[in-house]
């Protein structure tokens, strides 16, 4: 009799630790939310889109050199930018993004209309470098816009902690780009 209640309540313990895991398992925390799929989904053919408009500049003779190492700078920072958000998504099962001003993500905050990416190719100088702080000033104001999101709804924190970066490193280059702007 003992050897039989001891048996039940073995087996009553076992199914309740069993249920106990199967809820937690089935209650667990997702690492990323539909917020950081975004952020990084879209973020990406957003970068592409500031690396062409710094290629451009930075192809060009006659722009100003404070202008041309804003560019660098821009390259510099968002190229490892995007190399990260792709693994991100890899990892998380969703394709990476190409994008850029060539493709369907023209429609995202401060993405430049392919007229205006063409008259940036085919302006020379102080007109190309005041075309491209203007085109970049907005995009960035669009970056910003995007990465806002991501800090006021994301949930995997590298992805949350880029964002407040963008916030910071943009809100800086678009002040600085404006007085760029202003000193043309």
């Amino acid at each position: 009799m003992k050897q039989r209640i001891a048996i039940i309540a073995g087996v009553i313990v076992l199914v309740g630790l069993s249920a106990a895991g199967a809820l937690a398992w089935m209650n667990r925390a997702e690492p990323f939310n539909d917020r950081d799929v975004s952020f990084a989904s879209n973020m990406v053919p957003h970068h592409v889109g500031a690396l062409e408009m710094a290629e451009v500049i930075l192809a060009k003779e006659g722009i100003p050199a404070e202008v041309q190492d804003l560019a660098a700078r821009i390259e510099a920072a968002q190229q490892p930018e995007i190399n990260q958000m792709n693994d991100w998504l890899k990892a998380w099962g969703t394709p990476s993004m190409a994008g850029g001003h060539g493709g369907h993500s023209m429609m995202m905050s401060g993405m430049m209309s392919e007229t205006d990416m063409m008259a940036l190719e085919d302006a020379q100088g102080i007109e190309a470098a005041r075309l491209f702080l203007e085109g970049m000033i907005v995009h960035h104001k669009g970056a910003v816009e995007m990465a806002q999101v991501e800090v006021d709804g994301g949930k995997f924190p590298e992805a949350v902690a880029l964002a407040r970066a963008i916030i910071e490193q943009q809100t800086n280059e678009i002040a600085e780009m404006e007085v760029l702007l202003a000193n043309l």
